[in-house]
């Protein structure tokens, strides 16, 4: 059978991940949970720069609703084949459909100025800080 090799690095080690593998193994996979993408974000001073990877999603199947000063990023990931297919032809299985969701507090971002692109399988968001309003001094005059 053609397996995968997977080599053991023990600078690598992660014990949740290996906690994670424990669980599936004795719970099963549950396809109705909702899995988490990789994101990166900077800070470029005046705006922070969010990436998210999301591989083999369409653009219409990305959704980025805002509430309540957080930001939702949901994305789905649809099969091209069918389950019949799944167990019958694969010898091996590994690219993950469902859906995906990430959730950030956009405390201190101005929300009206977000701007986003998808290119190549990266989400990239740009959110400009919230310009700190200085309160005007002035001098009053007694009478």
């Amino acid at each position: 059978m053609l397996v995968p090799y997977v080599r053991r690095n023990l600078s690598a080690f992660d014990p949740f991940r290996e906690l994670d593998e424990i669980e599936r193994a004795f719970f099963g996979s549950n396809d109705s949970k909702v899995a988490a993408f990789s994101t990166d974000i900077r800070d470029n001073g005046k705006e922070f720069v969010l990436e998210a990877d999301l591989p083999g999603v369409k653009k219409e199947d990305i959704k980025l609703d805002l509430s309540d000063n957080i930001l939702t990023i949901t994305a789905e990931r649809h099969s091209e084949f069918e389950e019949k297919d799944k167990k019958g032809n694969y010898v091996r299985c590994e690219r993950s459909y469902g859906s995906y969701q990430r959730s950030f507090d956009t405390t201190g971002i101005d929300v009206d100025k977000i701007d986003a692109e998808f290119t190549d399988g990266v989400l990239k968001l740009t959110m400009p800080k919230l310009v700190e309003q200085k309160p005007e001094r002035r001098r009053l005059e007694i009478k």
